[in-house]
């Protein structure tokens, strides 16, 4: 099963789960017929729920111009009562900076009073804030701590980042069984992760006993809620027949769901199915677009190929130049059939001035890694160059080479986990 994981760090996942994770209950509360004179009143006089009330009808802008300042005034005020609904929201005010300036010590100090009373958003937050570090010193064990905390509660979010946990042995000892046991859990209240993850872990059978019906099971349940990741999955069992019966237009349906969200194997894959028809009519112009989708996040196979459909004339206008420039990409990660193909539009002048060395060089590599159409050119190539030529090719087919090592060994960037391009 292939896996071509789109990572979120613990600082974007805890940005994401505030921005959509409702911390407070009391958000029912607040009706179309609040009055605010009457709110406002029972504030001033002393009246925490009240405070938190118009504090967060300043923060909306409910019955009274939003305004952030007043709103952390008015949260203040009910949290410094010990309000733990208004604790939340004061330390969520402090960690974006609105009405104050941004403070990630005050937000968890903010966070930390209310999830010791028992609220469940906080202490799903605050445990992130310990797994990254922000705002308090980095502890993976107080991570687990306050995720159990929220997880016995029934929190879907904790219960799924305390699987995560178990799963890596972090702040606790590893063990697949917990992880799996607090997956279930979060996928039973439809946490889309742990969903995907059980799928993950019945597919490999890691630590698990492989199961591709469970595994279908659990990818589909994903896959459902949009899971780019799941869909991707979902897609290859479909199209290998893997736990169900081989189904060439599910595959494509589900290739199309990810590759719609900048699943980039999903991208290549579609790619392929145009190209070769299978599921689809064969569209050498959509297999175009796919690949270019792909080849621009960096995936090499996408790159090759789009390089061939250039060089080609396939589904798109012959390009020579392009067809260069996507071989390039696609050889200097390492691509053994880029690099043959490069080596021969130098050795041919297709599209560039010749160039026997260069053609030598990425032929020498191309043959390194077990070509045999790149052997055999580059034997053509060493009896046409003179022994002062082979040597400086053969210089730098070393270069590149290292060149190559460097990149390979270079950290890389974050993917980007949509993918809103044409």
């Amino acid at each position: 099963m292939h896996r071509a994981t789109i990572p979120m760090t613990i600082t974007a996942a805890l940005l994401l789960f505030l921005l959509t994770c409702p911390l407070l209950p009391g958000h029912a509360d607040i009706s179309e017929s609040d009055d605010i004179t009457a709110v406002r009143k029972r504030a001033e006089a002393g009246d925490a729920a009240a405070q938190y009330r118009l504090g967060f009808l300043y923060a909306v802008g409910k019955g009274v111009a939003k305004d952030d300042q007043q709103a952390v005034a008015w949260y203040a005020k009910a949290a410094e009562q010990g309000y733990a609904e208004a604790q939340a929201y004061l330390g969520r005010k402090y960690y974006y900076g609105e009405g104050v300036p941004l403070d990630y010590a005050q937000a968890a100090s903010w966070f930390t009073r209310a999830a010791e009373q028992g609220h469940s958003g906080s202490q799903v937050v605050l445990g992130m804030m310990y797994a990254s570090g922000k705002g308090v010193a980095h502890d993976e064990k107080q991570a687990v701590a306050w995720y159990t905390r929220a997880a016995e509660q029934g929190q879907g979010k904790a219960q799924y980042l305390l699987a995560e946990m178990y799963a890596a042995g972090k702040g606790a000892a590893r063990d697949i069984g917990q992880a799996e046991a607090w997956y279930n859990r979060a996928a039973m209240q439809g946490e889309a992760e742990a969903q995907f993850k059980l799928g993950w872990l019945y597919a490999r059978g890691n630590g698990v006993l492989q199961d591709n019906k469970k595994a279908l099971k659990y990818f589909n349940q994903a896959a459902e809620q949009g899971h780019a990741e799941a869909q991707f999955n979902l897609a290859v069992m479909y199209d290998e027949g893997i736990g169900v019966i081989k189904d060439h237009q599910q595959a494509i349906n589900w290739y199309t769901k990810a590759a719609a969200r900048g699943q980039v194997l999903a991208q290549y894959n579609l790619g392929i199915k145009y190209s070769l028809g299978e599921g689809v009519i064969e569209d050498p112009e959509q297999a175009v677009r796919w690949f270019t989708r792909a080849a621009r996040k960096g995936y090499v196979k996408a790159q090759y190929n789009l390089g061939a459909m250039y060089d080609k004339g396939e589904g798109v206008a012959r390009d020579y130049a392009k067809a260069i420039s996507w071989y390039t990409m696609a050889a200097e990660q390492g691509d053994e059939k880029a690099q043959s193909s490069l080596a021969v539009m130098y050795g041919e002048g297709k599209g560039v001035e010749r160039d026997d060395k260069l053609a030598y060089a990425w032929s020498s590599l191309s043959a390194s890694s077990g070509n045999r159409r790149a052997a055999r050119n580059r034997d053509i190539l060493e009896e046409r160059l003179s022994p002062r030529e082979l040597s400086e090719a053969k210089e730098m087919a070393t270069r590149l080479q290292a060149q190559i090592e460097r990149k390979k060994n270079a950290p890389e960037p974050d993917p980007a986990a949509v993918d809103n391009s044409q």
